[in-house]
């Protein structure tokens, strides 16, 4: 009897039916030591068995604090994994770099970045034994950090665009090769070989569609992305983009919901005009679905296969968030909030499954690990939270998520008159109420923004009084 069942085992995997029959297991065993065997058995590949737990959605709700890295003296814009994974490189609005131990929360390397503003992004180079890392920040330029053998860094500025630099991409494989755009629009190619920057093209609204010499096709746009109801909405803006490996492109727009498009959704490289009745269309059949009509139903049903997935539940009004995949084969959508929080969707579906407390102001940035369930986050603190899946019990979504109310004074913390200005300066930004009531609520918010800054002044006074001299240079010394 027993041979037979060995014999039986051997030719004929395990199914997680089988294994629930026998004796009552949790939800996770069901699935995991059915793959164990089967992945013993030569019935499932080890690829596919790592693949399979990685993904596993019980992990996501083991998700739990595991330390918080703190050297930086101003907010974290940007962090990035190394390619190994063992290392993550951070920048700050204290124009500093830091290079951590992420495991163990020591510091590998800081240094100052050269930027004379605030360190909007900084990513290692491939296949550079990561010694190579290109950073852009507020004051526009794109620099270029080495580290050399003695541990000493030299940085150089390898560009600058006009107005603040936001994100950069690396050339995937490549040691050489990465991309800055900026406010300027100008999309920026860079070859750290011969450290010369080539001008590729100009992003500009779909209007004025995009500056390009005509004598090639490149620089012109093949496909354009957007939802039926912003097309022409010029209030709102992308604030995140991602790829994933499937080719889907994942966007957070600001005021607005996270989209995911696929490659089938694109509206060519000529879509349509925001005035035209084909897009006015649109937005009356988006509006009248919304109260319920037959008639927009029905259209919505026919264009069911190009309407994206969205993702729901979070805010995105008052800073610049990023927006990324998570899971070995992205089967995870990850974001940050304006009421301090992480928020993990499905990404098939869009179901809402995890929100954890992360900053007592906003979190502006989710970093995935490159090979394991582990995030990196970021904010509006001074420091980095590492969130490893390590619970013992798996969490559950908090009731009226959406009804916490927002971390105000974070966004008034000024350090210098010229950033007063520069926010005075702004444009409004729309608020989704009526006329009467707009203008009123951003007096209102201006009167606390300069009553604010009196009292940053003040305080910063006090501080100077203590006798505390330390300069920029000294924090990465």
């Amino acid at each position: 009897m027993f041979v037979e069942q060995s014999e039986s085992l051997l030719t004929h995997p395990i199914h997680p039916q089988v294994m629930m029959n026998k004796r009552p297991l949790t939800a996770v065993y069901n699935k995991a030591l059915p793959d164990l065997c089967n992945r013993e058995l030569g019935h499932l590949p080890p690829r596919n068995f790592a693949l399979r737990l990685g993904a596993s959605e019980d992990l996501v709700l083991r998700l739990e604090l595991l330390r918080n890295l703190q050297k930086h003296r101003g907010c974290v814009n940007t962090v990035s994994f190394n390619a190994d994974g063992d290392t993550l490189v951070s920048g700050s609005d204290d124009w500093g770099v830091i290079l951590w131990d992420w495991e163990t929360g020591r510091i590998k390397l800081s240094f100052h970045s050269g930027h004379s503003n605030n360190v909007f992004q900084a990513k290692f180079m491939p296949h550079s034994h990561d010694r190579t890392i290109v950073t852009c920040a507020a004051d526009g330029q794109v620099r270029h950090a080495q580290i050399l053998e003695n541990g000493r860094v030299e940085t150089k500025c390898l560009a600058k665009h006009q107005g603040r630099a936001h994100k950069l991409a690396v050339e995937p494989g490549s040691p050489h090769i990465f991309y800055t755009c900026g406010e300027d629009g100008l999309v920026q190619h860079f070859d750290l070989r011969t450290g010369a920057a080539t001008e590729l093209f100009t992003c500009q609204p779909i209007k004025d569609r995009y500056k390009w010499d005509g004598s090639t096709d490149f620089g012109q746009p093949t496909d354009f992305f957007c939802p039926p109801h912003l097309i022409g909405d010029q209030q709102v803006g992308i604030t995140g983009l991602a790829f994933s490996e499937q080719r889907e492109l994942l966007v957070s727009y600001n005021d607005e919901l996270i989209y995911l498009f696929t490659q089938d959704m694109g509206l060519g490289p000529n879509p349509p005009d925001p005035g035209s009745p084909k897009s006015m269309n649109s937005d009356a059949s988006e509006i009248g679905f919304s109260h319920g009509s037959v008639s927009s139903q029905s259209n919505m049903d026919a264009d069911d296969k190009i309407t994206p997935q969205v993702f729901k539940g979070h805010r995105n009004c008052e800073t610049v968030k990023g927006v990324n995949f998570f899971g070995p084969k992205c089967e995870y959508v990850v974001s940050g909030s304006d009421c301090g929080r992480i928020f993990i969707w499905k990404k098939k579906g869009g179901q809402l499954i995890r929100v954890m407390e992360a900053d007592k102001h906003v979190v502006n940035c989710i970093e995935s690990h490159p090979h394991t369930m582990v995030l990196a986050s970021s904010g509006i603190e001074n420091d980095i939270k590492i969130w490893t899946p390590k619970a013992l019990e798996k969490a559950t979504l908090p009731k009226n998520i959406e009804q916490k109310p927002k971390a105000k004074g974070w966004m008034y913390r000024i350090a210098y008159p010229e950033d007063l200005m520069q926010l005075i300066s702004l444009p409004r930004r729309r608020v989704r109420t009526e006329s009467n009531g707009e203008n009123s609520s951003t007096d209102r918010d201006l009167l606390q923004l300069i009553l604010t800054f009196n009292a940053n002044s003040d305080s910063s006074n006090e501080d100077d009084d203590d006798g505390d001299t330390t300069s920029q240079d000294d924090l990465f010394s």
